[in-house]
């Protein structure tokens, strides 16, 4: 990161530009608490602007666009592999070379203990309702198919009378 003389809105929040959303938010009300003029024991003329840069650190920091937008004019990319070409104008001459990485895709990466845990629970109740779904099948398929085949349905049964009736009436 190319260092200024002015402070980062990273900086102002007292955090590292690779913090959570949660982390920013954290931050930003306990240093609003401290600084706000309202609240604070400091002298207004020092609380104030400070809060004003709280302010303006954090509303750049909460939204998304605005914060990428700030990285990359600070000079931090949280892509460590795709960095934007020097000139936007001209597409860039070569491609990633992915024989460097371990992987061979740059966005892939290993899943996580609890990504892996997620995945085995999800397969896990599948399995189990595929059990399910055949254990009652034969405790109850059995039954319902001999019922079915020995009662004939309203409809048929409706039939076979009024069919019985007709050829009685032909006779």
């Amino acid at each position: 990161m190319p260092q200024s003389s002015e402070p980062t809105y990273y900086s102002l929040l007292g955090l590292h530009p690779w913090a959570s959303v949660i982390d920013i938010r954290r931050a930003y009300r306990q240093l609003s608490k401290l600084y706000h003029p309202d609240t604070t024991d400091l002298p207004t003329a020092i609380a104030t602007p400070k809060f004003q840069q709280i302010n303006e650190a954090y509303a750049t920091l909460s939204h998304p666009e605005r914060r990428l937008s700030y990285d990359l004019k600070i000079g931090y990319s949280r892509f460590g592999v795709i960095q934007p070409p020097p000139d936007l104008n001209h597409p860039v001459s070569r491609s990633y070379d992915f024989s460097k990485s371990a992987y061979l895709d740059a966005s892939d990466r290993p899943l996580s203990s609890g990504e892996i845990f997620a995945l085995f629970m999800l397969v896990l109740t599948f399995v189990g309702c595929l059990l399910l779904a055949v254990a009652i099948a034969l405790t109850r398929g059995e039954a319902a198919i001999h019922s079915h085949l020995l009662q004939p349905t309203a409809f048929v049964q409706q039939h076979i009378t009024y069919m019985s009736q007709l050829t009685t009436h032909l006779k």
